[in-house]
This record gives C-alpha cells, structure tokens and sequence, in this order.
C-alpha cells in the first residue's frame, strides 16, 4: 500500500534513511512529535520489514518476581509494586520456591523464565547464586533472563563486590541474560522527579557495558508517557544506540508506557498513554535505534490490540506468554494476565505477519514457524 508522508520534515528523514544516513538528535525529536502517523508508520514498516520479512517474534515464558520488599518503595513514584520490609504484604520467595514456579512453568512449555524483583537491602549475591544453581541444575534447558542494571548494582554493593564480580559470579551461576528494566528515562530533570535515589543513567548505562563485555547480553527499555519531553526520549534512545555501536549487547528495545494508578506519579499524571503517542513512540525507536535487530510490543503495557497494530508500526515481537506478570498490572495495566501460544499466533496472524517462535539470545536456532 502506497502512504503519502505529508511532513515535509518527516520527508527528508526519509530521504536520509534511504541514503544510507543516519537520523540525528533534531531527526529524532522530530519523529517523536510528528503528526503525520502513518507516513512514520510507513518509514517504520519498511525498516522493519527489511530487518524480518513478515516475521514477528514470540517466545514461551514466565514472570517469576522473587520479592516486593525494595529500599526505594517510597522513592520510585510510579511503582506500585515495591514495600517496605513491614509491610503486610511484602513477601520474598526461597530459591526452592522459585524452582517450584519454574517447574510449573516448565511442565506448561516455557522455555524462558524473567525474573526480577525490589532491592532487597538483605539479599546477598550467595542467595541467587543458589537460586540459580538450582534453576541450571534442575531446568537446564530453561534460559534466565534475571534482574536488571538496578538489581545488579544494589546486589554487588551489598555483597561487597564489584558490579564486574558480581556479574561473572551470576554467570558462572547460570545466568542467561539481563532483563532490560531500570532505565526509566535517562534525562537527569524528569529522572531526579520521578525516581530519586535510583541508579543513575551512566550507572544504568555501565553496568550493561560491563554486562556485555562479560558475553551477558540484556534488552533495554525506556518508559515514556509521564513528565519526559519528546527530546529527553530522543536523548534516551541516543544514548542507547551509541552504547549498541561500542558493545552490540542489546537483545532487543522494549519501549514502557507509563501506567498511572495506584502510584504518587499517577496522581501527577493521571491518564494512560493515546494509541498514537504509543505507535508514534515504537515507529519512532524503530527507525532512530538501527542498530537495535529487535523492537518489541510488549502487549502486557501495550494491551493486546494495541501491540497487535504495533506490528506494522515498527515492532516484531510480541514478547511471549509471560504469565502472572504482576508489575505492570498493580499499576493499572488492562491487558490479560497472560496469553496462551495459540492467543500469540492469532494475534500475530491477524496483523497479517508470520508467527516465529524464537528462543531468548539467538533467535534463529529456535525458530519455529507457523
């Protein structure tokens, strides 16, 4: 189908990506304020068809988190997951319970297990070093994508180690990979109000450097939709690409919609994100993060339709099945709980694209079209 790009401006992006350029930070600002949706949905769908044909990606997962218990529950103005070490409902989860959540996820087909949680102030490195070492011992074709940037920077700190150290022990542990959550917003102005006291952007940013100088790979995020400008998410997909060209350990980019209830800055922001600032956003990755192989629709925050439309908007994969994902949904996410293969390939059927079931790193290997 022929799309007329109707901005002048958007036009000559287009002209540059032809050439073989590169969009700038003044390109970049610029497609995440545009107008003209389907003329940046066009350029997006291009890029994305050129990287994978009618592919879109999912994989066969499980959330595991390990514990709500976080020294920042009172600092992170839009979680409304953390609590405090008192708090009624706070839990932590034994190594030998998240085998047991693994087992079941295992028994259901998972292949993949994501497992994240708070900043414990009392969880050693010896404590998922167990954990792992159960998962490997027990599940070992189960690939763990565990704890983000922010986990591992607490955890080494803790432990008395170096951010080095304590990655190369996870990974002798059996860790897979690194979930790409912590990023936030990179801009210092929007990061200081909405996260105080969080990792910081360069600190984000090095421990994923020093991640994939260790062979660990991660995805990477940014969460969009709150008090950010559209140049302080230019700036944060920047700074991601220009850590792609020097390490190239990025998996995938999942772009976070803010989600606003039950959370202090839902009370700043109220209403959840429009379908065009999230298609404006994804399209807009897909073409400013080149060197990005995958960008994901991640139909949990997206809610499924939305992620279904992402598809022709930029995005090739759906993420997976996840399963009892309870972040995102105690700060008012809409989307299921989870979604079975069959839901996945309907989905992705449906936006006129061929289902790939993938594995975690390679992709190719596990391919398994439908």
């Amino acid at each position: 189908m022929s799309v007329t790009i109707s901005d002048h401006i958007l036009a000559r992006a287009a002209e540059k990506i032809a050439a073989g350029g590169r969009l700038d930070a003044e390109d970049a600002v610029h497609l995440l304020r545009t107008d003209d949706i389907l003329g940046l949905g066009h350029l997006a769908n291009l890029a994305r068809r050129k990287r994978h044909q009618a592919r879109a990606y999912y994989t066969l997962n499980r959330h595991i988190d390990y514990t709500n218990v976080c020294v920042l529950s009172r600092a992170c103005k839009f979680c409304a997951f953390a609590r405090s070490a008192d708090s009624p409902d706070a839990f932590v989860l034994s190594p030998e319970e998240v085998l047991r959540l693994a087992k079941e996820a295992a028994r259901d087909g998972a292949t993949e297990l994501h497992i994240v949680g708070g900043l414990h102030p009392e969880l050693h490195i010896s404590y998922f070093e167990r954990m792992l070492g159960l998962l490997r011992a027990r599940l070992p074709h189960m690939h763990v994508r565990a704890l983000t940037a922010v986990e591992v920077e607490h955890l080494s700190r803790i432990s008395g180690i170096s951010v080095e150290e304590c990655l190369a022990r996870l990974k002798e542990a059996g860790l897979g990979s690194i979930a790409g959550g912590g990023a936030e917003i990179f801009a210092e102005r929007a990061r200081s109000e909405i996260c105080p006291g969080k990792l910081s952007a360069e600190g984000w940013l090095d421990v994923m450097r020093t991640a994939h100088r260790l062979g660990i790979l991660s995805n990477a995020t940014m969460l969009y939709g709150h008090i950010e400008t559209p140049e302080e998410r230019a700036d944060h997909l920047l700074r991601l690409r220009a850590l792609q060209d020097e390490t190239g350990g990025f998996v995938s980019f999942v772009p976070l919609p803010f989600q606003p209830r039950n959370n202090e800055l839902g009370k700043v922001v109220p209403y959840f994100t429009t379908g065009l600032d999230d298609l404006r956003t994804i399209a807009a990755s897909c073409l400013i993060l080149d060197n990005f192989e995958h960008i994901k629709a991640y139909w949990v925050m997206l809610g499924v339709k939305m992620a279904q439309v992402a598809l022709n908007f930029g995005a090739d994969d759906l993420d997976g099945t996840v399963t009892e994902e309870r972040v995102a949904h105690q700060a008012g996410a809409l989307s299921p709980q989870s979604l079975s293969e069959h839901e996945l390939i309907n989905v992705i059927r449906g936006a006129g694209c061929e289902p790939v079931r993938r594995d975690s790193l390679t992709r190719v290997s596990a391919e398994r079209r439908h």
